[in-house]
């Protein structure tokens, strides 16, 4: 038996049946993995790196994992807020600083962290461009930076899924995102505009970028992905 540990926000999060049709990335993400692999997704909601330390949701995996484990750290959406001092970071300074807390709590228990960037929003300009630039890159970035400064793997999801997105278009991706039309869902009645939150098919076409970037890295994080899939 393998584990896989995720901390992340929203878009990886569990959701339940009130938030249908929304759906994380480390809730579909067994799709792409070997029988043998239990995924714990302790994402959630609206989680940057700090409030997800501050609110002892670190302590909590620190509590769990265990040797040989994976600790998946995916943030950068909220950390982003610098109206909201509860969750803002700057990427050159705390965010980095941060990244290096949550590799402290894997390899002191002796299991294997991975840097994954955020996820790109959907967003297009009246021509049907892709907005530039992104606001996520300057943490896109400084997970990077962090990425080799802490000796820790780097899945690009960022980068894999903002080359989809542009490359689908406007129209074909909302289907992706949480566009909700007026009675589409019980708890958002009038319906709704997201283009950072995924529906089920979002979530397995980005779920399986994260899976492609596992496989590229190969070794020990190749493994933990079913062979037979065309990623």
């Amino acid at each position: 038996m393998r584990r896989i540990f995720w901390a992340g926000d929203s878009t990886v999060k569990t959701n339940k049946a009130n938030t249908f049709p929304q759906t994380g990335i480390g809730q579909v993400f067994d799709r792409y993995t070997k029988p043998d692999v239990i995924i714990y997704n302790h994402a959630e909601n609206g989680r940057s790196t700090k409030s997800f330390i501050d609110e002892s949701r670190l302590a909590t995996i620190y509590n769990e994992i265990t040797k040989d484990d994976f600790l998946f750290i995916q943030f950068g959406h909220n950390d982003e807020k610098d109206q909201d001092p509860a969750r803002y970071t700057d990427p050159d300074g705390e965010y980095i600083v941060n990244l290096g807390k949550f590799v402290n709590v894997a390899r002191n228990k002796g299991a294997y962290p991975v840097f994954i960037t955020p996820l790109e929003r959907r967003l297009f300009n009246e021509d049907g461009s892709i907005v530039t630039p992104s606001a996520h890159l300057p943490y896109v970035n400084a997970m990077k930076k962090a990425g080799e400064k802490f000796d820790v793997p780097v899945v690009d999801l960022w980068s894999m899924s903002r080359e989809f997105i542009e490359k689908t278009g406007d129209a074909d991706t909302i289907k992706y995102f949480m566009h909700l039309k007026e009675g589409e869902a019980k708890w958002k009645p009038e319906g709704q505009i997201d283009n950072t939150h995924l529906k089920g098919a979002g979530a397995l076409v980005f779920a399986g970028m994260v899976a492609k970037g596992l496989v590229e890295l190969g070794g020990i994080y190749k493994d933990l992905i079913f062979e037979d899939l065309e990623l």
